[in-house]
């Protein structure tokens, strides 16, 4: 019998030695790419607490990477992400933070930069059992497990606007699981996050973006769609 490597499968859902530390790591990035518009052409990753230390060892730099690329936690490619990502352009650091405390130990920042330009900064956290949570976006603190459909609409701090959201999605017949509103400072900027009980269309995405107080609206999905 052929030896068996880290990246090997175990457990049912899973490639790598710890469901914390690959898999878990592995979701954190895969929420944070879906939250750039067209997909990250550069990524900058730091890593804090127990990450910091093991992520070499346990792979969570190789899930990283396979996340903002959309793998599942099971896909092969999380092996060869390195090469992967080198081969369709994708820029990467990785920053180990040994300084900061007061965070979660499985904490990383993450920054990404889309091919128009775009920037957005995420930090999640791996809760354990491969279960995460998105801490911060931009700046603004939210909480976001990615465990539903999902969609996280950026916009300005003005009367209607959520009301706008919520009828637009009645509209599209879309059952809201959770909602919730996060600001940075009241009348500026913030988000709605949005966790539905089916999936959210495009279109509807579309039509949420299409009120003049609304920045951007993305859609996030379980798991990537064919």
């Amino acid at each position: 019998m052929a030896p068996i490597g880290i990246f090997d499968i175990i457990g049912p859902n899973m490639i790598g030695p710890s469901s914390s530390h690959t898999a878990g790591a592995l979701r954190i990035a895969y929420l944070a790419g879906r939250l750039i518009p067209g997909g990250a052409k550069k990524v900058e990753f730091t890593l804090y607490g127990s990450f910091a230390h093991t992520y070499r060892g346990h792979g969570t730099d190789r899930a990283l990477l396979a996340g903002i690329m959309g793998f599942g936690p099971e896909d092969l490619r999380i092996r060869d992400s390195f090469r992967i990502a080198q081969e369709r352009g994708l820029e990467y650091r990785f920053h180990v933070d040994t300084v900061t405390t007061g965070l979660h130990p499985n904490t990383v920042g993450i920054a990404l930069t889309g091919a128009d330009g775009h920037t957005i900064h995420v930090t999640g956290v791996s809760v354990g059992g491969g279960s995460v949570r998105l801490r911060e976006l931009d700046g603004v603190e939210i909480d976001l497990s990615g465990e539903y459909d999902t969609v996280v609409v950026k916009q300005y701090d003005k009367p209607g606007v959520v009301a706008y959201i919520t009828k637009t999605l009645s509209d599209c017949g879309v059952n809201i699981a959770f909602m919730r509103l996060y600001r940075e400072n009241r009348g500026k900027l913030a988000y709605t996050i949005v966790e539905a009980d089916q999936p959210i269309k495009r279109e509807t995405v579309h039509r949420i973006r299409e009120h003049p107080d609304i920045i951007a609206a993305r859609r996030i999905t379980p798991r990537e769609e064919a």
